[in-house]
């Protein structure tokens, strides 16, 4: 548990386990770095999908980028709607990752108070038959 945001318990028909497996994989990439910048990206449509997925990218001060891609399958999804950068609090080390509202609102934080604001839609549809949560990628910044 963390002293900022304590972890949330969903009720369990309405979570496998994918959101806090999804806030602490964040958190291992996250902690103990800088956000250079957060933006999101959408995707080209799949061929079974009736419109793109996006994704959500942070650039870490380390040269790293963190990806959180939407999530889901027919009814079950997963998505970041909004973010809020924090410019005064981007310059200190983030210390630990949190949700509020049952995990519709994500923190990443640092000691003077959240750099990252998020709000994420998510539905574990028809409980547990179809897939949800983000599907998280860090990957090298390189130049072009």
């Amino acid at each position: 548990m963390n002293e900022k945001y304590p972890i949330e318990t969903l009720d369990e028909n309405d979570d496998d386990g994918t959101m806090p497996e999804n806030v602490a994989e964040l958190a291992k990439t996250v902690v103990g770095h800088r956000i250079v910048s957060a933006e999101r990206i959408e995707r080209s449509a799949q061929p079974w999908l009736s419109s793109g997925m996006a994704s959500f990218v942070l650039t870490l001060d380390n040269g790293q980028k963190v990806e959180l891609t939407d999530g889901g399958d027919c009814c079950a999804y997963t998505t970041v709607g909004a973010f809020l950068l924090n410019p005064a609090r981007v310059d200190h080390v983030i210390t630990g990752v949190g949700t509020t509202e049952g995990y519709t609102r994500w923190h990443i934080y640092a000691d003077m108070g959240d750099v990252l604001e998020m709000t994420v839609g998510w539905s574990c549809g028809n409980p547990f038959y179809y897939g949800y949560g983000f599907n998280i990628g860090v990957s090298e910044v390189t130049d072009v």
